[in-house]
């Protein structure tokens, strides 16, 4: 209790508002999701219990999904565990935020999703990143929990759901986890010749087979070379540009030397503009 209230404490305004903000939409999408898994036919506990055990969205939603349509269960654990595969680097990035001892390690574990690592990601300080990652956490759990079961039940009254167009949640949600990523060349290669390699597939292979054959788009990925842009602490430069130095060093690869590097407007002990942020560039 004790640990709560600090973390509560440390929490200010705009931080607050914006976790709640999150807790509120992922409530919808549990309600949605739970509808949908009981509207699909599975019964009203199955959605309840991966919500308290997996407490992963989005390949909650893949799991149903894939069941709905006719997969076998073993495809469909299969496809979640891929979609899942991106916690492996997010518990390197925000091992520090979870605190000391296994049961509190392993509770952190347990509510490490994208809200959760992209809520701690942006705190500078490290006790907010500690206070944003649990609170945010717990929050989403209780509500995403809460959500599903109204869902769920609400599934059972209504013969038809997707009347009230609740279908469309399942590939808006992995529409929305996708699209941010498609910034990037190489991930945008992998996404269409994945997409392609699975549509092409569908008709002829069991529902969920596709899904995995997708990964073949992991192949070009990295086609075409690193060119493009470089993106430092302080954003997007243009490749073959100007792009900061090691920290203490602001000059630019063939531009002119900036604060810190002893040339005009800096002395040598003071780090210029363009450069690395120790805390965030190793």
């Amino acid at each position: 209790m004790a640990t709560m209230r600090s973390i509560w404490r440390t929490l200010r305004g705009d931080l607050a508002r914006d976790i709640a903000l999150v807790c509120a939409a992922d409530t919808l999408v549990g309600v949605s999701f739970g509808a949908i898994a009981v509207g699909e036919g599975l019964p009203l506990w199955l959605p309840v219990l991966l919500s308290v055990v997996v407490f992963a969205g989005a390949a909650q939603f893949m799991f149903v999904g894939i069941v709905a349509s006719g997969g076998t269960a073993l495809a469909a654990v299969a496809a979640g565990l891929l979609v899942n595969a991106r916690h492996v680097p997010f518990g390197f990035t925000v091992g520090d935020a979870l605190g000391g001892g296994r049961l509190r390690r392993f509770a952190g574990s347990h509510l490490m999703i994208d809200e959760t690592v992209a809520f701690a990601l942006a705190q500078r300080d490290p006790e907010r990143r500690r206070a944003a990652y649990w609170a945010c956490g717990v929050g989403l759990f209780v509500c995403w929990n809460v959500g599903v079961a109204l869902g769920a039940l609400g599934g059972t009254a209504v013969s038809d759901t997707d009347a009230f167009g609740l279908d469309a949640a399942f590939p808006a949600v992995l529409l929305a986890l996708v699209l941010p990523s498609l910034r990037e060349a190489g991930t945008r290669r992998a996404a269409l010749v994945g997409s392609g390699v699975a549509l092409a597939a569908a008709p002829f292979l069991p529902a969920g087979v596709p899904v995995l054959l997708a990964l073949a788009g992991l192949a070009v990925a990295g086609v075409g070379g690193a060119e493009g842009t470089w993106e430092p602490a302080g954003g997007p430069v243009a490749a073959g540009g100007p792009v900061a130095g090691p920290a203490g060093s602001g000059a630019a690869r063939g531009g002119e030397p900036g604060p810190g590097d002893g040339g005009p407007g800096g002395g040598d002990d003071e780090p210029g503009a363009g450069s690395y942020d120790e805390e965030r560039v190793p």
